[in-house]
């Protein structure tokens, strides 16, 4: 079987997690079908980079978006009713030379990634179409209108309105659809949204295992830090759980960690918060702390970082929120926390308590072994793929 698989960002490397979800599906969708990897992007993609997926795609092709046309396009959002990232990832220019590859690889399927690269299928007729929602977006960007401040507001709420119905919408477009999971897929307008397949994320438990290390700090939170439930996060953990804290742990050392932090992010580094970017080796960092702390209050989907904290043994705490795609039982794999004060009490009580700290870690790597695993993931879409059910 040929594939076009059509991303908003290219794969590589894998520090967000649509990228992370991209590589591992083309990484064993290559075992049985050609590749043909097509990327937008906002910059140039080093060889590094593209070396890293090439062994998996018979063919990568990079469409880069100019930044002016990306600006103009956005403008053009104030006159049209499709989302403004939508509009921000269709440019006319590369719809023509997508129409031209399609035309050169004649494909069986054409896979799109996100409801971003909808558009760019919309008025194919003769091939068949996937659609990956991965996420409920506009569940997450209503989560936004609440912390946004008065002259956002506005626009979050025009974007949650248009994303809504651009799923729906977008539903016609495709023969066959995925996304994460049932939390998600519940937030879909469209009437026949059950049809959605529920394919959700998987972990590379070999490579995500606890490494010795020097162990520095009492909480780590790790995440894309240009992101904004993981900016939200971050300034939740400094701002209204770290006071709490110092009542009880003066000395306790927080590490923040992540791609692309923000100024808000950087701003957060004191005595007690240590602010880090990226690093080559993610396994070091989640093993240098004790707790894994990931309080989200905003977003939507399953937390790749609280997979791959669990695979490596260490203890998690995190929302309820959160929980609600990871469906872990709390208490026994994490803990869930409903307040500053059951979250400094979570905290605390692990801090001084390393067997608990263990039981939880170890109970928590089996759950993720148990039920998050790409080779399933990728069976079950594999499957997929090779039915005639949506035709």
């Amino acid at each position: 079987m040929t594939i076009i698989y059509l991303t908003s960002r290219f794969p590589y490397p894998i520090n967000k997690g649509d990228k992370l979800r991209s590589y591992y599906q083309i990484k064993e969708l290559s075992k049985s079908h050609d590749i043909h990897l097509i990327s937008l992007s906002e910059k140039s993609i080093t060889e590094k980079n593209i070396l890293a997926i090439n062994k998996y795609c018979k063919s990568i092709t990079i469409y880069k978006m100019g930044f002016l046309k990306r600006i103009f396009n956005l403008f053009k959002s104030l006159f049209n009713n499709k989302p403004f990232q939508v509009n921000y990832f269709y440019h006319y220019s590369i719809q023509k030379k997508f129409n031209t590859k399609i035309a050169e690889i004649s494909p069986d399927y054409i896979f799109c990634q996100l409801i971003r690269t909808a558009m760019y299928v919309k008025n194919n007729h003769t091939t068949s179409k996937v659609l990956d929602y991965m996420d409920s977006l506009s569940k997450g960007m209503e989560r936004r209108i609440k912390i946004s401040n008065l002259f956002i507001k506005p626009f979050v709420i025009m974007e949650f309105q248009r994303l809504k119905r651009f799923e729906n919408l977008a539903f016609e477009f495709f023969n066959k659809h995925i996304i994460i999971s049932e939390n998600d897929r519940k937030e879909i307008a469209h009437n026949k949204k059950n049809e959605i397949e529920i394919i959700g994320n998987g972990i590379d438990t070999d490579y995500f295992q606890k490494i010795e290390t020097e162990i520095k700090y009492e909480l780590v939170f790790i995440g894309n830090l240009s992101y904004l439930p993981n900016i939200e996060a971050a300034n939740f953990i400094a701002k209204e759980v770290l006071p709490k804290l110092l009542e009880k742990l003066p000395r306790i050392k927080i590490l923040i960690a992540g791609s692309n932090p923000s100024n808000r992010v950087l701003k957060l580094a004191n005595n007690n918060i240590e602010v880090q970017g990226w690093v080559e080796d993610i396994r070091k960092t989640y093993s240098s702390g004790k707790i894994f702390f990931a309080p989200m209050t905003i977003g939507s989907g399953l937390q790749n970082k609280l997979l791959e904290a669990m695979s490596t043994s260490i203890p998690c705490i995190t929302s309820e929120l959160s929980n609600r795609s990871l469906k872990a039982v709390e208490k026994k794999n994490i803990l869930i926390g409903r307040s500053v004060n059951e979250y400094v009490n979570h905290i605390t009580s692990l801090l001084n308590d390393e067997k608990k700290r263990i039981k939880i870690g170890e109970s928590g790597r089996k759950y993720v072994i148990e039920n998050f695993n790409w080779k399933t993931a990728n069976d079950k879409l594999l499957r997929l793929l090779k039915s005639k059910q949506n035709f």
